[in-house]
């Protein structure tokens, strides 16, 4: 089993580390798993998810249009500038102070802190992918951006009809864990045997259409090509 995270240092270490990355990065490079995106379409996405992000915690809506850095601005020092805000935002307030949020079950701005961290994780992998070869991820820190994927955001994307969830329930084993099994599926799909067992980072990536799922089962397969996340 995985321990509890400590979020807010997370968040601090994860958005420096993607601010430095930034620093060194061919801004122009393609992102592969972002289509039609470079390094900075990605930075700028993610800064604007950040400045979202405060508007729900301060206002409680999702209403915000991000405001993108101006023309000519230092993206590096534009984007840790909204990490900046985002961070001491989310350390000042109460994690249980209401937030608009993703899950109709946990309006807190709590929940902020750990999808930060992870929104974070997977667009620092795209832009270390765009330009060598990616860090591992704490296999620890993976799964649980993988439980997160089976318990909140997969139910949101079938609540919200983005797809039909999986005529099979997948079930998901991390290997360099131990106990770590998620199953993805809706309430009363069927399970007959569809797993995948890999290590925790590739759970993660696979959820996230991040790693290649050609080698696994057809039916695991066809299962991680729906929009399982958002």
């Amino acid at each position: 089993m995985t321990a509890p995270h400590d979020w807010i240092p997370l968040l601090r270490t994860h958005t420096a580390r993607f601010a430095d990355l930034l620093g060194r990065a061919d801004l122009d490079a393609p992102v592969e798993h972002c289509p039609g995106w470079t390094v900075r379409d990605v930075a700028v996405h993610l800064g604007g998810v950040h400045q979202w992000v405060v508007h729900a915690v301060v206002a409680g809506d999702p209403s915000l249009t991000p405001e993108p850095p101006a023309r000519g601005e230092d993206l590096a020092s534009w984007y840790a500038r909204q990490a900046r805000a985002l961070v001491g935002l989310l350390a000042a307030t109460p994690p249980g102070a209401h937030a608009w949020t993703l899950d109709r079950d946990d309006r807190t701005a709590g929940f902020w802190r750990r999808r930060q961290v992870h929104e974070v994780v997977v667009h620092a992998w795209d832009v270390e992918h765009a330009v060598g070869d990616p860090s591992p991820i704490d296999p620890s820190l993976a799964w649980d951006g993988v439980r997160e994927v089976v318990d909140v955001l997969h139910p949101r994307q079938v609540r919200l009809g983005r797809t039909a969830g999986p005529a099979h329930a997948l079930r998901l084993v991390a290997t360099d864990l131990d106990d770590a099994v998620a199953v993805l599926g809706a309430p009363g799909v069927r399970e007959d045997g569809v797993e995948v067992r890999a290590t925790a980072e590739r759970l993660l990536l696979l959820l996230w259409h991040r790693a290649d799922a050609t080698d696994l089962d057809p039916r695991a397969a066809a299962v991680l090509a729906e929009p399982v996340a958002p």
